[in-house]
C-alpha cells in the first residue's frame, strides 16, 4: 500500500528498479502467459457449504505493477496463484500498480487498483475483465442499490501539505460508469453505509503531520456531504455491526499518539468512545470483531504485534492472541484479515519483507493453524464468494 500504512521498509525502494524488471519480464516475446500455480493445501470437498471459495488480492508494493489475484477453491482443496493473466491474456499489464481493495457485488468482481487509478472490473464466475472504470486514486468500494461507492484522494500520489481534499465517486453497476463525486475530507479511506448515509473515513495522511481526523457522512439520496464528525487523527478501518455502531481504527502518527479504535452510533452521529485496542486491520463476523495491530515503539526499537477479538454484543475484549499455536511466532509482517461466516475459519496473510511472496495462513476456529501456502506478493484484500470460479476450456 502507499505511505499511508508506515509499514513498508526502507529497503523497498532498492528494489522498484528490480521490480519494473519483472514486470516487463512477466511475459517474453512470444507473450506466454504464465500459468497459474496450484498448491493442494485440503482435501476436497472439505468445507461444505454456500461459500465456494475465496478471492485474494496482492498488493504488489507500489511502483512494480505487480498486483496479481489468487483464488481458493473449497471443493477441490486447491490454492490457485496468479489467475488474472491466463484468464485474461490480452490485457496489458495485467492488474497494474497497488491492489487496495477486493469485493463482490452481483455477478462482478470489482479489484480497486490504486497507483493505476483504476477499478479492474470482473465477471465473478469467471474473473475474466469485463471493463476499467478510471477513478484517480482510488483506495475503497462498497455498494447500495445499484450504485458503487469508491472513495478516492483525486490527486497524484505523493505526499503534500497541500494536498486537495478528497472525494467519493459514484458508479453506476449497471452501466459501469461514472455518475457523481462528492467532496470529503483528505484522503478518505473505507467507508460503510448505515440506512441512507455513507460514513467515510478521512485520513489526511498526504498531509502528514496535519492528518484529518472526521469522518464525513453522505446522504445517498442527494449525494451530499452533511456533517463531519471529528473522532481521532488520521482514520483508516470501518465496520459497522447490527446495531448501527460502527467501528474506525485511528493510526495514530505513528511515533507518540498510538492507534486505536473508536465507536460511532448512526442513531445520533456520537462518538460513544474508544475500546483502547489498538487495530491495523478489522474483520467483523457476527459479533465478533477481529482485529490485528502492528505498532512501532521508539523506546523498545521493537514492532508489537496483537491478535484481538473484541464482543460487540458484551461490549468487551475477549482474546489478546486468537492465534493458539504459536505460530504467530511464523508470522512476520500481518497484512490480511479474514473471517468464514459459516466455519469460523480465521485467515491471515503475511507480507513478509514486502518485495517477495507472502503466505497465507488458515486456522480453524479454535485458533490452531490448519495449512498455509505462498501467495503472490503482499497479500493483502480477501472476499468470500458463493459460486464457484469456472474452470479454464
Amino acid at each position: 500500500m502507499m505511505y499511508c500504512e508506515n509499514r513498508m521498509k526502507l529497503g523497498m525502494l532498492m528494489f522498484l528498479a528490480l521490480g519494473m524488471l519483472l514486470f516487463f519480464s512477466c511475459r517474453n516475446d512470444d507473450d506466454e502467459i504464465i500459468p497459474s500455480v496450484i498448491t493442494k493445501v485440503t482435501p476436497s470437498d472439505s468445507v461444505p457449504g454456500p461459500v465456494k471459495g475465496f478471492f485474494l488480492l496482492n498488493e504488489g508494493n507500489m511502483g512494480s505493477n505487480k498486483a496479481t489475484l489468487d483464488y481458493f477453491n473449497y471443493a477441490s482443496g486447491g490454492y490457485h496463484k496468479n489467475i488474472f493473466a491466463e484468464r485474461n491474456p490480452g490485457v496489458v499489464k495485467e492488474l497494474g500498480d497497488v491492489g487496495n481493495d477486493i469485493q463482490i457485488y452481483g455477478n462482478k468482481l470489482y479489484a480497486v487498483i490504486n497507483c493505476s487509478h483504476l477499478i479492474e472490473v470482473m465477471d465473478v464466475n469467471t474473473a475474466k475483465e469485463i471493463t476499467k472504470i478510471t477513478v484517480t486514486n482510488c483506495r475503497y468500494i462498497v455498494f447500495h442499490e445499484g450504485f458503487a461507492y469508491v472513495s478516492s484522494y483525486a490527486g497524484p500520489v505523493q505526499i503534500d501539505p497541500n494536498a486537495r481534499l478528497g472525494e467519493v465517486v459514484k458508479i453506476d453497476t449497471a452501466t459501469l460508469k461514472v455518475v457523481g463525486s462528492c467532496t470529503v475530507g483528505y484522503q478518505p479511506e473505507e467507508m460503510v453505509i448505515v440506512g441512507n448515509k455513507l460514513y467515510v473515513a478521512n485520513s489526511g495522511g498526504y498531509r502528514v503531520p496535519n492528518y484529518d481526523n472526521t469522518v464525513s457522512v453522505i446522504d445517498l439520496e442527494t449525494f451530499k456531504e452533511t456533517k463531519k464528525i471529528t473522532v481521532a487523527i488520521n482514520l483508516h478501518r470501518m465496520r459497522v455491526d447490527q446495531n448501527g455502531l460502527i467501528y474506525v481504527t485511528s493510526r495514530g502518527d505513528y511515533y507518540n499518539v498510538h492507534s486505536n479504535t473508536y465507536v460511532i452510533n448512526a442513531k445520533n452521529d456520537l462518538v460513544e468512545g474508544a475500546l483502547n485496542f489498538p487495530a491495523s486491520e478489522l474483520y467483523l463476523c457476527g459479533d465478533s470483531l477481529y482485529s490485528y495491530s502492528t505498532e512501532y515503539s521508539k523506546i523498545t526499537s521493537k514492532w508489537t504485534v496483537n491478535y484481538t477479538i473484541y464482543d460487540t454484543k458484551a461490549k468487551r475484549i475477549v482474546s489478546r492472541n486468537f492465534i493458539k499455536d504459536g505460530t504467530e511466532k511464523s508470522i512476520v509482517t500481518p497484512y490480511a484479515l479474514a473471517v468464514n461466516p459459516e466455519t469460523g475459519e480465521i485467515f491471515v496473510g503475511d507480507a513478509g519483507d514486502y518485495v517477495t511472496p507472502g503466505r497465507l495462513y488458515c486456522f480453524g476456529s479454535d485458533g490452531k493453524k490448519k495449512w498455509d501456502v505462498q501467495t503472490g506478493d503482499i497479500p493483502a484484500h480477501i472476499v468470500f464468494t458463493t459460486r464457484p470460479l469456472q474452470e479454464l476450456k
